[in-house]
């Protein structure tokens, strides 16, 4: 935050005047050379993990009463949206309650009124530890979700030994649970067939939760067909502990509720959580950033709660976002903006990305399981529904089991829509000719194995990879100017049913060539292969369209006095129907314009004449401004996107309809675009601080391909200290963090020399692993003193002009 001057006093000390001459002096040094303060030690960048994880801290100087309040807990396949209506009230929401995402359940605790309530209240969500803690009224409560057993624990210290407790389980109508009551454990299950909706699967699912206490005379009861009333005493130092269970759970048939219940309950050990969580945040690459306004460090914030958030929630069969939307952190019961049958790419995307960036390419595996496991069924849905083309349309909305629909009842009972994907017969629609989808997944499939080096993950997707291609070579058509094109097709939602769109000139250029170098690595596909190599040079260029005029297409030769830009598509006149900028997808997510691309500057006016400009909360505008090097419009798009659409205290941001909902996909493309300006490797040539604020330092960890780690710090957006943590051995390139300059590149711990006296613009070095490897520039002689990445808790409420993470103390809360 900036600090108001002190004013002068009247007297100055002649130690005082030495004083300012010194820091004077520093002063001019400093911006004549990097600070000699690094966190460099003992070969490697030193991150204090607990202080720096909880800078981000969402702290609560008063009750979160209202459901829009709630903050997030969870294991990957458990989630929990908690907030202090009736003391303490708990939603219990799982990914695999299909196709409906029921909630299993809500625990409401009103004896913890009297906490809630105290005039010296405060609360906060620990993010390191995993847990939500709460002090008042001479009482503390801190609720956490177990790593294996799925069972929210509510740990409470200090209750009156004498004052009887109640917890109450409950669902809703039209919700049909059966209650039972087993000894001291209280259940509600319930099963369903997905059988009514289009597309529907024919399999069961269910939903099962189960409460208990550790307290004393502990008793359960059915209280209705909805609710079960547990009621006990603490124990006579006044501490008790609720626990309410949510295990996957299908029928009776497949597995008896009561044995899930106890099993799941069994499982009390109150420092598990603490070890996964730990042990999380040492795997993830932190990023610190300072900034005197305070807006870096509230992205900051915003990124360790995106961490946080997809931690807790991808660890099950199924992504746990769908359409952008934080689900297992709902705290409205089971409604739903969106079909929650049905899992949108677009917005699924970044939070792939980010994950690879953060080092924790393991959380991406439900997303690649879900197009994975259901390809024999979209395989089916491409020849029924796209003239029977072979190889896969993948759906750009797909149903959790592999069908091209959306079912959507925002309009009403009488208005419901079904919106059909890859669908040759549909009326023209958002994604029903959506056709890129399919590559976009496969260039994610390469992708993870680029940053993994997993061979086993690459041949296990590589049928996914081949055949989406198939498809495409297919679909395209040869036209009178030798080249081959697609039409009808879609400009993702921009533009339906047009020729030749930005999505699919992209998708077919990046597809093929990761393809052919996939099947290439692993010895298969031959005859695709040679197929994709034949149809690469026959792919159009991008359309071109003027700056000052979008909607009218260039002649080849036309380049418009400089202004030409990338448009949407052939048919750049075409009604629009969404807020996309299409002619930036080239540069991302297709990497097919870098720095070294003729058409850099292309697609950078591009960017600037792009016409939604930081709008709506899945903008990816700071992720392309990042690839192309525009540091200020990083900036500038993360703060305005952020106060537009982060309406919520526990960081999730709000996209339009009623606001009921949370969603992830903003702080997912913060967390990206923070990465992106610090560390990009598209090309396999790693780039340090390509798009770096210059209002912002940072100190911080982005993983790039082949498993390494680039650590940096940077102040007045340039490096001062820069490390490479190497997993496997391979031929390192690094673009000269300091262009001109003479660079030393040594072995960290042995202070070997690898390389030096290097000032190419690209420098090359053989890397062994296990290795950590120090990037210096020649000039700087100055002794480092050593300062460790670190931070302390936070203590109150964060603010971004009208936007703000946590609650303060003073004011009343901001419901949206």
């Amino acid at each position: 935050m900036k600090t108001n001057p002190h004013k002068a006093s009247n007297f100055v000390t002649r130690i005082q005047i030495i004083s300012i001459a010194l820091i004077l002096f520093s002063a001019s040094a400093i911006a004549q050379q990097p600070t000699q303060d690094t966190a460099w030690k003992d070969g490697h960048l030193q991150f204090k993990t607990e202080g720096l994880v909880r800078r981000s801290d969402i702290v609560l100087g008063q009750p979160n009463k209202i459901p829009l309040q709630a903050l997030p807990l969870g294991n990957g396949r458990l989630g929990i949206a908690v907030w202090s209506e009736d003391g303490l009230t708990a939603q219990l929401n799982r990914a695999d309650t299909m196709p409906y995402r029921y909630s299993t359940g809500q625990l409401a605790m009103p004896g913890l009124a009297r906490l809630v309530s105290a005039s010296d209240y405060e609360g906060r969500l620990n993010l390191y530890n995993g847990a939500f803690e709460e002090h008042g009224g001479g009482m503390t409560a801190t609720a956490y979700v177990q790593p294996q057993s799925d069972t929210l624990i509510v740990d409470v210290a200090d209750a009156d030994p004498s004052k009887p407790q109640t917890a109450i389980l409950k669902l809703w109508t039209p919700r049909k649970p059966r209650p039972a009551v087993q000894g001291s454990i209280g259940i509600l299950a319930e099963s369903w067939l997905d059988n009514t909706h289009p597309g529907a699967s024919g399999l069961t699912f269910g939903s099962l939760s189960a409460i208990t206490a550790d307290g004393v005379n502990v008793s359960a009861a059915v209280t209705d067909s909805e609710t079960i009333t547990l009621t006990f005493t603490p124990h006579k130092d006044g501490h008790f502990r609720v626990l309410v269970a949510s295990p996957h759970y299908q029928d009776e048939a497949a597995g008896s509720s009561q044995t899930l219940a106890r099993k799941a309950l069994e499982d009390r050990d109150p420092q598990s959580h603490l070890a996964w969580w730990h042990d999380f945040w040492r795997r993830a690459g932190l990023i610190k950033v300072t900034s005197q306004d305070g807006s870096g460090e509230y992205m900051e914030n915003l990124r360790n709660i995106y961490l946080f958030t997809t931690a807790a929630e991808n660890g099950d069969k199924f992504p746990g976002s769908q359409a952008g939307v934080a689900d297992l952190f709902s705290a409205v019961r089971d409604q739903h903006q969106w079909d929650p049958s049905a899992f949108w790419h677009w917005n699924l995307r970044m939070q792939v990305a980010a994950n690879l960036g953060a080092g924790l390419p393991e959380l991406n595996e439900p997303y690649f399981r879900l197009y994975r496991d259901n390809l024999p069924a979209i395989e089916k849905w491409t020849k029924e529904h796209m003239k029977g083309a072979p190889g896969v349309c993948i759906p750009e909305t797909m149903r959790f089991n592999g069908q091209g629909i959306e079912y959507e009842t925002w309009n009403g009972e009488t208005n419901k829509v079904s919106g059909w994907n890859c669908d040759a017969a549909s009326s023209p629609y958002y994604n029903a000719r959506t056709l890129s989808t399919g590559a976009e997944i496969s260039l994610w499939i390469w992708q993870q194995y680029l940053a993994t080096g997993d061979k086993q993950f690459l041949a296990s997707n590589l049928p996914v990879m081949a055949d989406a291609a198939r498809f495409l070579l297919a679909y395209e058509q040869p036209g009178p100017d030798g080249l081959l094109h697609t039409s009808p097709s879609n400009a993702h939602e921009e533009q339906w049913d047009v020729a030749d769109p930005t999505t699919d000139l992209a998708a077919r250029q990046a597809l093929f060539a990761a393809a052919i170098e996939a099947a290439t690595l692993l010895h298969q596909q031959p005859a695709l292969v040679s197929q994709l190599r034949a149809a690469i040079p026959k792919i159009p260029s991008f359309p071109r369209a003027s700056a000052k005029a979008l909607n009218v297409l260039l002649a080849p030769e036309d380049n418009a006095n400089g202004q030409d830009v990338i448009a949407t598509s052939y048919r750049p006149e075409a009604e629009i129907h969404n807020v996309e900028n299409i002619g930036l997808e080239p540069v991302w997510p297709y990497t097919l314009i870098g720095d070294n691309s003729p058409s850099f500057e292309l697609a950078r006016r591009t960017y600037f004449a792009r016409p939604n400009k930081a709008g709506i909360d899945w903008s990816y505008d700071p992720v392309q401004a990042a690839r192309l090097q525009l540091g200020a419009e990083v900036r500038s798009t993360l703060l305005n996107i952020t106060q537009a659409n982060q309406h919520y205290i526990n960081g999730l941001a709000k996209w339009g309809g009623d606001g009921k909902e949370f969603y992830i996909e903003q702080i997912a493309n913060v967390s990206l675009a923070l990465q992106e300006a610090l560390v990009q490797d598209y090309d396999g040539v790693i780039r340090i601080a390509p798009a770096i604020p210059k209002e912002w330092d940072f100190d911080g960890s982005v993983s790039v391909r082949n498993g390494t780690k680039v650590d940096l710090q940077l102040r007045q957006g340039v490096p001062i200290a820069i490390g490479l943590e190497v997993t496997s051995s391979q031929n390192i390139q690094l673009k000269n963090p300091w262009p001109g300059e003479s660079v030393r590149i040594s072995d960290a711990k042995t202070r070997t020399i690898v390389l030096q006296h290097a000032d190419q613009a690209v420098l090359h070095f053989a890397a062994q692993a296990g290795r950590t490897y120090r990037i210096d520039r020649e000039s700087d002689k100055g002794k480092h003193l050593f300062a460790p990445v670190t931070g302390e808790p936070a203590v109150s409420a964060r603010k971004l002009g009208s936007v703000q993470i946590g609650l303060e103390a003073t004011s009343s809360a901001t419901t949206h």
